[in-house]
């Protein structure tokens, strides 16, 4: 009879590692393919899901999670793309203009680092009954952000500004401005979903 306890338990452990092991086979593919469906609502669809497929295990299935990594992402993108504009406009031999220019986008990328970084402090409160005030304040800042880039990418537009600084700015604010587009469809989709 203790024997049969034992087997009976041994069986149960077995069971419950297998259950295991199928639930994290199955959890990163669903996560992964939640991302995918997910993305086929944003402007940028491909951008969207090699940006943030690689947070699956963190976002699962999650709508807010998803939005609030898709603003993580770009924030983290857009501080990296200021960061190389600040040295751009460092550079030896740059014309007065070139440099205002890069220092004009500079403030404007400042601006977007505070909406966006506004907007991840909020998401957590996405909650209850302050929710559409929450949400709007949100949406609100991450369209400021998209405003802020698209101001700097129209600094660099016409002949006013060298052809390897203007490709070179406008190149890193083109993917910035794609991501805040994004992050900005995901957050409409929560509000949708309420």
């Amino acid at each position: 009879m203790g024997l049969s306890i034992c087997k009976k338990s041994l069986i149960f452990v077995q069971i419950i590692l297998q259950l295991t092991f199928i639930h994290s086979a199955i959890t990163p593919q669903s996560s992964t393919q939640f991302i995918r469906t997910s993305c086929t609502s944003t402007k940028y669809p491909r951008l969207c899901f090699s940006s943030l497929s690689i947070h699956a295990n963190s976002i699962q299935t999650s709508p807010r999670l998803l939005a609030t990594t898709a603003l993580s992402v770009t924030l983290s993108s857009v501080k990296s793309a200021a960061t190389q504009i600040l040295k751009l406009s460092h550079a030896h031999g740059l014309p007065p203009r070139d440099v205002s220019a890069l220092n004009d986008c500079l403030e404007e990328l400042s601006d977007s680092v505070d909406s966006l970084a506004s907007s991840i402090s909020e998401m957590p409160k996405l909650r209850g009954h302050d929710f559409d005030l929450v949400m709007s304040d949100v949406q609100t800042w991450v369209s400021a952000a998209l405003t802020d880039e698209t101001t700097c990418s129209e600094g660099f537009q016409g002949k006013a500004v060298k052809g390897g600084v203007k490709a070179a700015v406008r190149r890193r604010i083109v993917n910035i401005a794609q991501l805040t587009s994004n992050a900005l469809s995901l957050i409409n989709r929560i509000a949708e979903l309420h």
